[in-house]
């Protein structure tokens, strides 16, 4: 199947064509159409395999062809990080070969009075982050009264940082007649009350397996003393035989001071690094992840703000310094690397206090991690899960659409 059989005009054909993009991914093949069609929609596939796309290329077509009303805002796509929101605003530029339809991209961290002059510039679609969003209602700098497309991208997320009261309060000041659009990684019971609440027989699109590991990573557990973290660590980064194949390393920590402490010592070390988390300014942000794309940094250490925030091609390792507590998170991180059909690598570090952990990691995933002792690191050999016995709620199905309980005025 090629995008000019997806209803697509020429003109985004054409953008499509001279971006590379041959065949759609799995996800941009089931969404396009419905979105074209004016459904509301829920799409869960995996990270890195298009999703971004999936719903700009019918926005676009949507606003080329419909003339501007007074200038007000049609779109409105909420993302739970800057790195993602800028992202999402980089694609929009580059799939928008007419430079007809004006962005605003609304994050925290940035220039609250360059954002008002950016939306009195009547933009078309507005990418926000929800905390951002609602500082501009507060202040009545912004008007959301003439949406017809509203888009939670990434909504599990923004779910887990505590969005939803932000996501509320947002959807009350929006029109009740729209299309509402909701892309997640994984689904929950959480989404699904969403859905009912503030979507109309959304149409559900799942492109991958719910909760499954990307396929094209593998993974690897190492076992390790808490203390011999860092010296794995660096044995791993700086053997010479493995020089070469950790090309491009994201790690992440579960802490702001741990990411920088072992940023530190790598860079005492000659690595090449940077590091991004909560206490890092904006243009520090955008400086660290220009750099790993560029190939400046070899090594980025992140939190999970990263976690659905990167898109790198490339990432050849994804290392979890730090277990994460959620499951879910290890699904979302480990989805850095093995994007776009790639081969990648996640490695964890894994301590005899992470086992369960790892067990629950294992459980939702429904595949196994094979386990590594390396000699002299104070590890203990421990055998993966032979087999699952899945969470309650992970196998539970989703029906293809959702009937509002109620409806945001």
């Amino acid at each position: 199947m090629s995008f000019s059989e997806l209803g697509l005009n020429t003109a985004l054909v054409r953008t499509c064509e001279s971006l590379k993009y041959t065949i759609p991914t799995p996800i941009q093949q089931r969404a396009i159409p419905v979105i074209l069609e004016g459904h509301d929609l829920i799409g869960c596939a995996a990270t890195g395999t298009g999703k971004t796309a999936a719903f700009l290329l019918p926005i676009l077509q949507q606003l080329s062809a419909i003339p501007s009303k007074g200038g007000s805002i049609k779109a409105l796509i909420l993302a739970p990080t800057r790195e993602l929101a800028s992202q999402i605003a980089a694609s929009a530029h580059s799939l928008d070969r007419s430079k007809k339809i004006r962005t605003a991209t609304i994050v925290g961290g940035a220039s609250i009075q360059n954002q008002r002059v950016a939306i009195r510039n009547n933009p078309a679609i507005v990418i926000a982050t929800p905390g951002r969003l609602i500082d501009h209602l507060s202040n009545r700098a912004i008007n959301l009264s003439q949406i017809d497309v509203l888009v939670l991208d990434e909504a599990d997320r923004m779910l887990d940082m505590g969005f939803l009261p932000a996501i509320r309060q947002i959807i009350d000041e929006l029109p009740t007649k729209r299309q509402t659009l909701l892309f997640s990684a994984t689904m929950s019971k959480e989404i699904e009350s969403i859905a009912r609440l503030y979507m109309h027989n959304a149409k559900v699109i799942e492109a991958n397996p719910r909760n499954k590991a990307v396929t094209t990573v593998n993974q690897t557990a190492y076992s390790v003393a808490l203390e011999s973290k860092t010296a794995l660590l660096l044995d791993l980064l700086e053997r010479e035989s493995s020089r070469s194949e950790f090309d491009r390393v994201l790690i992440f920590m579960r802490t702001r001071r741990g990411a920088e402490r072992l940023s530190r010592v790598l860079s005492a070390r000659e690595h090449d690094v940077n590091r991004i988390h909560a206490d890092r300014t904006q243009p520090q942000r955008e400086s660290a992840l220009k750099g790993f794309k560029t190939g400046r940094y070899r090594i980025l250490v992140a939190t999970d703000i990263a976690a659905r925030g990167i898109d790198v091609e490339g990432v050849s390792h994804v290392i979890n310094y730090d277990v994460p507590a959620a499951p879910q998170d290890y699904v979302h991180r480990i989805g850095r690397s093995g994007r776009a059909g790639q081969a990648g690598e996640a490695i964890t570090l894994v301590t005899m206090a992470d086992e369960p952990n790892i067990r629950a990691i294992e459980q939702l995933t429904m595949q196994p991690i094979r386990r590594i002792l390396v000699p002299g690191f104070g590890g203990a050999e421990v055998k993966p899960a032979r087999s699952f016995v899945p969470f309650k709620n992970s196998g539970s199905t989703f029906t293809r659409s959702f009937a509002p309980r109620r409806r945001a005025r």
